[in-house]
């Protein structure tokens, strides 16, 4: 996680003076070692925080401070995904007679990285965001589960951490993971502890979500995509622009936009009809969309519609993008 510590789930790890063993690249060339200490365990936010106690000379350059982020509290799904060792991926094989002197049967768990999605308004009471993923077989019998061993795995969205898995609720079935959202550990830690998570984590005093960290890559077809009712969303948003309401302010972005638009432009005496006319001949011809979002951008600067029009697109980015 970082040079000198690491984050899992505060269920994974012992009492707060345990001494652990911290493995990187495990039964891998570049695998390497460390004894590790708990800084703190919390139990409502399932979070822990360790300290590696014993690090070696060259410690690799990739520990570095990752981004965090949340998700907005909206009708949308994003793809995420995670790397642990569950259950399931139990492997036995013969070490080879140059590694051991018996050649005796191993057995280990093997890495998992999971692709999966997240509905961002389930689970909102517990806590957690529910990633849905690619169901395992179900051998281990009825009282284990086959995702044990996935606890602490971080989950990601595109390059921030949104949540650290914790569950496996057997009655949301075998594709379904619990992770506690990163949201929750600002509700759910002590205040020494979200400081120890700033300096030794990089965790922000104040979690940006993820429509306010970035602003994804319009999908080309977005407006092709978008439902009737969706399309008007957008509609209202792009008319209410004061850079649209002033005279000549939509003949002026089009011009600057592309000919094509201009040569084609809605005349339906109402800004708002104008406004959806544009975006309907805007599915002809693709790259338009995003070339008047980003004129609009320009225009507006840091007016409040111009936010609006923005968060708009963000869900509608993240729902179909």
């Amino acid at each position: 996680m970082s040079g000198h510590h690491v984050i899992t789930s505060a269920h994974v790890v012992e009492a707060s003076d345990a001494v652990l063993r911290v493995r990187f690249d495990a039964d891998r060339p570049t695998e390497w070692a460390t004894e590790a200490r708990v800084v703190f365990a919390s139990a409502g936010a399932d979070l822990a925080l360790l300290e590696l106690t014993d690090l070696p000379a060259r410690v690799p350059s990739a520990l570095a401070h990752p981004r965090f982020t949340g998700l907005p509290d909206d009708d949308v799904t994003v793809q995420v995904s995670a790397v642990g060792f569950p259950l399931f991926k139990m492997r036995q094989s013969t070490v080879p007679a140059d590694h051991a002197e018996t050649g005796r049967p191993t057995r280990y768990r093997d890495s998992c990285h999971v692709d999966g999605r997240v509905s961002v308004l389930s689970n909102r009471r517990e806590g957690t965001l529910e990633v849905a993923v690619a169901p395992p077989s179900d051998e281990v019998g009825p009282n284990r589960s086959p995702w044990e061993g996935m606890s602490g795995a971080a989950v990601w969205h595109r390059d921030a951490i949104i949540g650290v898995v914790a569950v496996h609720h057997r009655a949301d079935g075998l594709n379904r993971l619990a992770a506690v959202r990163v949201t929750r550990w600002y509700e759910a830690l002590e205040e020494a502890e979200l400081e120890m998570m700033r300096r030794h984590a990089g965790l922000p005093p104040h979690l940006l979500l993820t429509e306010e960290a970035f602003f994804p890559p319009l999908p080309s077809r977005l407006l092709s995509l978008v439902n009737p009712a969706e399309l008007w969303q957008v509609t209202d948003a792009i008319a209410a622009l004061p850079s649209l309401r002033r005279l000549d302010g939509l003949d002026t972005l089009l011009e600057e936009v592309d000919p094509r638009l201009a040569a084609q432009r809605p005349r339906a005496g109402s800004l708002r009809f104008e406004v959806h006319g544009l975006l309907r001949t805007c599915r002809r011809y693709p790259g338009t969309f995003a070339a008047v979002v980003d004129a609009l951008r320009r225009w507006e600067q840091d007016s409040e519609e111009v936010h609006h029009v923005e968060h708009v697109l963000r869900r509608l980015t993240l729902k179909y993008g």
